[in-house]
């Protein structure tokens, strides 16, 4: 089954697995939600190779592909391949020749990790929406508090906003649910949360971001999918993806993009 034409920009494209994830079944779910995190491979993958990583079948795979518009996965690579072609940076050959070549030692774990960094950011640079990147800064230099929240792998992202934003003197307040304390009542009309999580998604952050918007405050997301849950709540979304490896991911691109946005800030209020 199709679902009207296929997407012919990057932009279409998750726009149109936004709409449809919802409501595919389990094994076409799982693609929507490693393709969605995993989109700068597309290129440079094939489809057992995607669908492996997905845990389906290559059969479920096209299907999925069908699903979003397009006749088959070629069409569907073909997209990706037009617009990435002339920068894919070959990251993923290098780091599979530093692995064979033996990664034992601290200088070769910390060359690894330098070249998924490199990945990370340039990928985060291709891809970010400066639109929703404007409109986030706008909305949070006008905030009467800023509350940030960042559990588990995000809380390093969430702690460096908070401290970046008390430099510059801007109102912030960090929840960091040390000792189970819940202070979502301290969020006020006026206030704007700054959610970030990336899969598997915290629960208490969520959460905090749904009772931010049941008292009218606008949510600020910075997450790793197009399919978190924190889009449905109707969030300016900033999606960032970090390069692995070895099943360990830094936090080069993300902290970039938090200090991005902590400056942005701190710029518009001293005009």
């Amino acid at each position: 089954m199709q679902t009207g034409s296929a997407p012919k920009t990057i932009d279409e494209f998750h726009e149109r697995l936004h709409e449809v994830s919802g409501s595919m079944p389990k094994r076409l779910k799982q693609c929507a939600d490693y393709i969605a995190a995993n989109t700068e491979i597309i290129a440079v993958s094939t489809v057992a190779e995607l669908a492996e990583g997905a845990g389906v079948q290559p059969s479920a795979f096209i299907r999925f592909c069908k699903l979003l518009g397009f006749s088959g996965f070629s069409e569907l690579q073909r997209l990706f391949r037009a617009i990435y072609a002339e920068r894919w940076p070959d990251y993923t050959t290098r780091l599979e020749k530093l692995k064979e070549e033996g990664a034992g030692s601290p200088s070769s774990l910390l060359a690894e990790f330098v070249e998924a960094g490199y990945s990370s950011l340039e990928n985060l640079a291709r891809t970010v929406d400066s639109k929703v990147l404007s409109d986030a800064v706008q909305i949070l230099s006008k905030a009467r508090m800023i509350h940030i929240v960042g559990l588990q792998r995000a809380f390093p992202v969430a702690a460096y906003l908070a401290y970046a934003f008390e430099k510059m003197s801007t109102p912030a307040m960090l929840h960091d649910g040390v000792g189970s304390l819940d202070h979502r009542h301290a969020i006020r009309s006026g206030d704007v949360l700054i959610a970030i999580t990336f899969s598997p998604y915290s629960a208490v952050t969520l959460e905090l971001a749904e009772y931010a918007r049941s008292q009218g405050c606008p949510v600020v997301a910075i997450t790793d999918s197009v399919n978190s849950p924190l889009r449905d709540l109707g969030a300016h979304v900033l999606t960032v993806m970090e390069v692995d490896f070895g099943k360990f991911r830094a936090l080069s691109a993300s902290l970039s993009l938090a200090i991005t946005v902590a400056v942005g800030v701190g710029a518009v209020q001293k005009k």
